[in-house]
Order: C-alpha cells, then sequence, then structure tokens
C-alpha cells in the first residue's frame, strides 16, 4: 500500500506539475545564471522585468500540459533604492560582486508606478538551482512526467507483443511456438543496454524514440512468462469444454484464458515499469535519451553529478533519490500483487 500511495502521487504530480511547481515556465527551464549551484533553502530578490509582448493568451488546459509562458524577465538584485521615476538596483553578480542599474518605473509597471512593489519579489530554492540557475525542485516535478510517461508507454508496448506472441506459442504449439521462441532467444541473447543503444541511433534521440527502444526491449520476459501460464491452463477442463461447444480459438484466448493469466501478467507489468524507469534515466544520463532542455531525473543527475565532490552534492543526489523511491514503489508494489494473486499461499 505504501508503494500504490507513492505512485498515485507521482501521477497526480506528473499530471499537475505545472500548477504544482514554482517555475510554470516550459520545462521549468527559467534560466538566471548568476545564481548557479546554490544550495537547498537558497532565497534571492529579484526585480520583475517586463518583456516583449507581455500577454499571455493560453488556455488553462494548455498551460497544465506545457507550462505557462514566462512573462518576466527575473533580475537578481541585491537591494534596490527608488530615486525620482527611475529604481537603482544592485544587480547581483555573484557572492562578492554587484552592479548599479537604473529602470524607468513607469516602463516597469507600464504607468503605474504605484504598483512598482509588486515587481520586487523574494523567491526560496528549496532543493537548490543547478548550473544554469534553474529550480532544481521544478525540474524534479516536471521530470516525474517523463519517467512516468517512458515507463507506462514502454510497459503497454511490452504488454501487447509479449501477450501476443506468448498466447500464441503457448496455445499452438509445434512450428508457430519453435518460430517464436527462436525469435525470443535471440532477443534474449543480446543486453538489454545494447539493444536499447541499437534502437535509439536507429530512430534518433528524442522524447518519443526512447519510449519505443525501452518497450522494444522489455516484451521477452512478459512473453515467456504468458508462454507458461497459457500452455499450462489450455489443458484444464473449461478450456476443453469450450473447445466442445466449437468456439474458436481467437475466442478461446480471448476471453477464457488470458482473463485467468492477468494476475502473473500485473506483476511482472509492475517489475517492467520500474525496470523502464531505471533504463530511462540511464539513457539520459549518457546523452541519448531525453535531450535539454527537458527535465529528466538522469539528465538532471548528468548536469550535476560533478558537483557531487565540491560544495553541493545535492544537486545530483535529489533525482537520484527521486529515482530510487519511484523504482522501490514499484517494486514494494510488484510484490503486493504478487501475494495477491497467490492464492495457494492462502
Amino acid at each position: 500500500m505504501v508503494g500504490l500511495v507513492v505512485i498515485v502521487l507521482s501521477f497526480f504530480v506528473a499530471l499537475f506539475g505545472y500548477l504544482i511547481a514554482p517555475d510554470h515556465s516550459p520545462n521549468a527551464d527559467l534560466q538566471t545564471v548568476e545564481i548557479q549551484a546554490k544550495r537547498p533553502g537558497y532565497t534571492q530578490q529579484f526585480l520583475k522585468v517586463p518583456t516583449a509582448g507581455n500577454s499571455y493568451t493560453g488556455s488553462w488546459a494548455i498551460t497544465v500540459f506545457n507550462g505557462k509562458k514566462e512573462l518576466y524577465r527575473y533580475v537578481p538584485i541585491n537591494g534596490y533604492r527608488i530615486a525620482n521615476d527611475s529604481l537603482l538596483i544592485n544587480k547581483y553578480v555573484d557572492q562578492d560582486t554587484s552592479v548599479l542599474q537604473y529602470y524607468s518605473i513607469n516602463g516597469l509597471t507600464n504607468n503605474h508606478p504605484e504598483l512598482i512593489s509588486q515587481n520586487i519579489i523574494k523567491k526560496k530554492y528549496w532543493l537548490g538551482s543547478d548550473k544554469f540557475g534553474r529550480d532544481i525542485l521544478s525540474r524534479l516535478i516536471i521530470g516525474t512526467r517523463v519517467s512516468l510517461a517512458v515507463g507506462l508507454i514502454a510497459v503497454l508496448i511490452s504488454l501487447t507483443i509479449g501477450i501476443t506472441l506468448g498466447a500464441l506459442a503457448g496455445y499452438y504449439r509445434g512450428r508457430i511456438d519453435a518460430l517464436i521462441m527462436w525469435l525470443l532467444n535471440v532477443t534474449w541473447s543480446i543486453p538489454t543496454l545494447l539493444l536499447v543503444f541499437a534502437i535509439t541511433m536507429a530512430l534518433g534521440k528524442g522524447f518519443w524514440q526512447i519510449f519505443i527502444a525501452v518497450g522494444l526491449t522489455m516484451w521477452v520476459s512478459v512473453a515467456r512468462l504468458v508462454r507458461g501460464q497459457v500452455m499450462a491452463i489450455k489443458e484444464l477442463e473449461y478450456v476443453q469444454a469450450a473447445r466442445a461447444l466449437g468456439f474458436s480459438n481467437a475466442r478461446i484466448i480471448v476471453k477464457h484464458i488470458l482473463p485467468n493469466i492477468l494476475g502473473p501478467v500485473m506483476v511482472i507489468a509492475a517489475s517492467n515499469f520500474a525496470t523502464a524507469i531505471i533504463v530511462e534515466a540511464g539513457l539520459s544520463f549518457l546523452g541519448i535519451g531525453v535531450q535539454p532542455p527537458q527535465p529528466s531525473w538522469g539528465l538532471m543527475i548528468k548536469e550535476n553529478y560533478n558537483f557531487i565532490i565540491t560544495h553541493n552534492p545535492m544537486l545530483a543526489l535529489v533525482p537520484g533519490f527521486a529515482i530510487m523511491l519511484l523504482v522501490l514503489a514499484f517494486n514494494l508494489l510488484g510484490n503486493g500483487l504478487r501475494d495477491a494473486v497467490d492464492v495457494k499461499s492462502d
């Protein structure tokens, strides 16, 4: 149940990530290079400077799915003061350096100088900022979407291929079984990562390509399991009765055999979901998975792993902990499903 709760919360975060994350910009890619690699809990004061075309017409649904275009440029400051119709700021450059700059108050407030205080804000980076000055928490939240999407689509692809080929091999046996087992053994003999590399190189780097590459490498274990289950069940009395009644083979497989092997299939699906998350993170870490600026937990580790041996190891450890927690949740769920469907142990 703990694993299930973590998974449900993860799906909620993935779905409404842009509404939850402090950085609502697409891909949580709001960069402020002056505050790069800051520790968790870092707080910085900013001046909001309107950008050209300071308006947003996107719908709520677009905001939920793609984020909201940032309408301001955020200038880090150490302090400010008002002089007549100008705002004088000490722009933050680094810990020991600041630069004096002038801004027109009317330009900042669209001729509403009484609202100038709304252009001065404070941001807190709960998990720190990365080497580009982006909010780690926001990118971690949006990165949940990538990990869950890869796991979900990869599992759907692997289940579709694995159940189809496993059911055909286990039910018909003979030459069909020999052909499918040959294909299965050949695929099994190729190391998973090498096969994923080959498929990724053939399809190209990108968001959707990684789904297909991971899914096409995980169907073998599903096919083996389904084949064995079908071989055992097709000899039972109710299947023999269905044959005697003249039901077609397709109906027997789909309506009478497959529903009775869903338990073990659900267990292996949960395991494959966890495996897909790890494989995606590994590919993104190696640079052939999800491409920047789209956030991915593996990509976040790649961008910040050099800080592990320097002053701020949490920048790389936080996405690593997220991967560990989500994978553990799916493994716990798989163990719970296995106990639930194993009626012989009751």
